[in-house]
């Protein structure tokens, strides 16, 4: 296991670039199990996460090779088998759970292990099931595994309402419904861009899905599908952090390329009211940090509200604020445990429900730091890069799932970090 050791404060400048979005390359890859022809993603992150779903996909006799370095995944499930993903692989993610709209979708009949994932929040699987359900399929629960089947060997469509909205339920529901043999429509349909991108590879591979980007899809199932060729989303959750970091010190001048700038949803204008200056292009976004950061509070939101995934880069960055501010998660209401490790750095931050009150700004000062998910790792590392001295951030796997070489991209553009064994 190894940590970060951080060296701060330092500013951010240059260019850094913005690798492919972790959570529409995931489903992505579920989507490619639809067909019978190979398929091509290309700006795939080199990521844990990828490399686990590609080991669960394999499991189904699936033939998957990942070119890493050119971030390019092929995926072959011609010979698809065994529609099953064993606990062994999928306690390691919950984004696995996509295996079961996308078994019973190609096969008519799943059996998927629970998931598991980053330590927070209560995240039940309860809608993907109900939905599934909705669209046809008889599920049960056996010894920890979803066993899931579809009368006559395919789910028939139906309507389903979201409640709340979810991505990966809507996922899950798409998955299982483009080879339905009716017609599927979902409600309070999940809006973020990485649903759009999957929803437009599937529409490329020839299924008939209309109103993604909007509170109802639809969807008029299809007997086949074509293999895919398709370009994965920039990551819009890197994008943001990015940005973050940049606005921390006073002294950083960051563009940020390779990006979407229209992905980022309420974050831009709650972002430009802290006092940055920011330029914005086709695909480059120029981060100007302000001498003095302005408080701003927010409220995490579905898309395109304030996005939970960023809302503990916000609270480190409020830190460094002049005045109080307030951040209030809405979804995953106990998604603080950076709380008490920012207090170690010397923030002040109290934390009550589900909001985070912080008053700034505040000279950090290093110290040993932990967390146990990926976006609260982030944010400890961002605190330690303008914390004074050497701020170590432990369990740094959690950011191996989803930010791809963060040390190496940060420190070419002035971030000291090294990473080193664990004891």
């Amino acid at each position: 296991m190894d940590k970060f050791v951080i060296e701060g404060p330092t500013p951010l400048r240059g260019h850094i670039a913005v690798s492919g979005s972790k959570n529409a390359a995931l489903p992505l890859m579920a989507a490619a199990l639809l067909t019978e022809k190979p398929s091509v993603i290309r700006n795939v992150p080199r990521l844990n996460d990828i490399h686990t779903l590609n080991n669960v996909i394999r499991v189904t006799g699936t033939r998957v090779e990942f070119d890493a370095g050119a971030h390019e995944l092929r995926i072959d499930a011609s010979d698809l088998h065994t529609p099953e993903a064993p606990y062994e692989q999928v306690r390691k993610m919950r984004a696995s759970f996509y295996m079961l709209g996308a078994l019973l979708g190609r096969c008519g009949e799943a059996k998927v292990s629970l998931p598991g994932g980053c330590a927070w929040g209560p995240r039940p699987v309860n809608l993907h099931m109900e939905g599934l359900k909705a669209l046809g399929a008889d599920i049960h629960m056996e010894n920890g595994y979803v066993i899931a089947k579809a009368p006559g060997g395919r789910l028939k469509g139906g309507t389903f309402r979201m409640d709340p909205s979810s991505v990966g339920a809507t996922v899950n529901l798409v998955l299982g419904a483009v080879r339905a043999s009716g017609t599927t429509v979902i409600e309070n349909a999940a809006m973020e861009p990485d649903v759009v991108a999957f929803c437009d590879a599937l529409t490329g591979m020839g299924a008939v899905i209309s109103g993604h980007g909007t509170p109802v899809i639809t969807i008029r199932g299809t007997d086949h599908l074509q293999g895919m060729d398709f370009r994965n989303a920039p990551d819009r959750i890197e994008t943001g952090t990015f940005m973050i970091a940049a606005a921390m010190h006073p002294d950083s001048d960051l563009t940020i390329t390779d990006t979407d700038p229209g992905d980022l949803g309420a974050f831009t204008e709650l972002f430009r009211q802290t006092g940055v200056d920011m330029e914005i292009g086709t695909d480059t976004i120029r981060v100007k940090a302000p001498k003095h950061i302005r408080p701003v509070s927010v409220i995490t939101e579905i898309y395109p509200g304030f996005p939970t995934d960023l809302q503990a880069q916000w609270a480190t960055m409020m830190t460094q604020a002049y005045g109080a501010s307030e951040v209030t998660d809405n979804i995953y209401i106990d998604r603080f445990s950076y709380v008490p490790e920012l207090v170690r750095l010397g923030a002040d931050v109290e934390l009550r429900g589900n909001t985070a009150y912080i008053k700034g700004p505040n000279k950090l000062q290093a110290a040993s730091v932990m967390s146990t998910d990926l976006r609260a790792s982030v944010s400890l590392v961002m605190a330690g890069m303008v914390a004074e001295g050497a701020t170590e951030a432990l369990r740094v796997y959690h950011l191996d799932r989803g930010y791809e070489t963060l040390e190496a991209k940060l420190n070419a553009v002035g971030a000291r970090i090294r990473r080193v064994p664990q004891e």
